[in-house]
């Protein structure tokens, strides 16, 4: 069954939920940034640098500086690929399982909440 909604409908749910978020005082995430998160948590792992510059379209610098807010806001974690010391993996965070599990009832509230 898909889901049928008008380009207002949407934006009203994004505002909603924008709004929602920003009053919540939840940490602000670019969207750059939401994306990277996004990625990782709805991708099969496993995640490297390369990998996420290549599945976002965006350059390496940028998917860098991106881990590099995630990591301190702890949504995300590097570590030394075992198999290849040259690689750094990216992995989930239960910080960021959580963010994103609120980032999804907010956009779940901003819906139900929306014009129709």
């Amino acid at each position: 069954m898909a889901l049928r909604i008008s380009f207002d409908q949407a934006l009203d749910i994004w505002r909603g939920a924008a709004l929602d978020a920003v009053r919540s005082g939840r940490p602000d995430l670019t969207m750059r940034q939401m994306a990277v998160v996004l990625t990782v948590y709805l991708e099969p792992p496993p995640h490297t640098v390369r990998g996420l510059a290549a599945a976002l379209n965006i350059a390496k610098p940028a998917v860098v500086r991106a881990l590099d807010r995630l990591e301190e806001l702890d949504f995300v974690r590097r570590r030394e690929d075992p198999e290849d010391k040259r690689n750094v993996l990216i992995e989930r965070t239960v910080k960021g399982s959580v963010y994103l599990r609120e980032t999804g009832d907010l956009i779940a509230a901003a819906a139900l909440g929306a014009k129709r």
